[in-house]
């Protein structure tokens, strides 16, 4: 009985010491990574964070007020002229995204904003800029804000806020161009 409990003991002393030196050289491991990385750095983690969470490369963001705001907003239903997180449409949260995350104040309708913009081919978008889409007609019916890495948020009529992917076959289909507010008329331009 004696010999079972010391034999029992010993298994379990190993097990142990053998766990806390996997445990320890792994954190190790994960020390020299964050170095390697800057990891301690607060905004480069945010920025890890918010790159995996959002499928947008770590280089590409480079603003984390945008990202923070976004991710916040993510999941928030689709509502025809809302403008709360119980409901927003897309005008509206391109809207606050630059009120709230650019101090900029742009109008209320996808197709006043894009007249508020410098039309921008899909090669020249930069993070923060507009994308803009068209559906059946020729009139402008959407608008998300570009992220980087192809990706754009953007409160979706079926999905609420999302952030979708402009090679998605149905955004290749209908994107139109993307656009950046202009900066010398940005104070000029008033809400009707």
């Amino acid at each position: 009985m004696i010999k079972k409990f010391l034999f029992s003991l010993l298994i379990i002393t190993c097990s142990y010491s053998a766990t806390f030196a996997q445990k320890s050289k792994k954190t190790k491991e994960v020390q020299s990574k964050a170095k390697e990385t800057n990891v301690e750095d607060p905004d480069n983690l945010a920025s890890q964070y918010f790159s995996q969470v959002m499928g947008v490369a770590v280089d590409a963001t480079s603003n984390l007020k945008l990202y923070k705001f976004i991710y916040e907003w993510i999941g928030t239903p689709y509502r025809f002229a809302g403008n709360t997180k119980k409901g927003i449409d897309c005008s509206a949260f391109a809207k606050t995204i630059y009120d709230k995350v650019f101090n900029t104040t742009i109008l209320r309708n996808s197709g006043d904003i894009f007249g508020m913009t410098v039309p921008l081919s899909k090669d020249e978008l930069k993070e923060g800029d507009l994308v803009f889409f068209r559906g059946n007609g020729r009139k402008i019916s959407h608008v998300g804000v570009y992220l980087g890495d192809n990706r754009f948020a953007h409160a979706s009529s079926s999905r609420g806020v999302v952030i979708s992917n402009l090679n998605e076959p149905y955004y290749s289909r209908i994107f139109f161009k993307g656009g950046r507010i202009i900066e010398s008329g940005k104070k000029d331009f008033v809400e009707e």
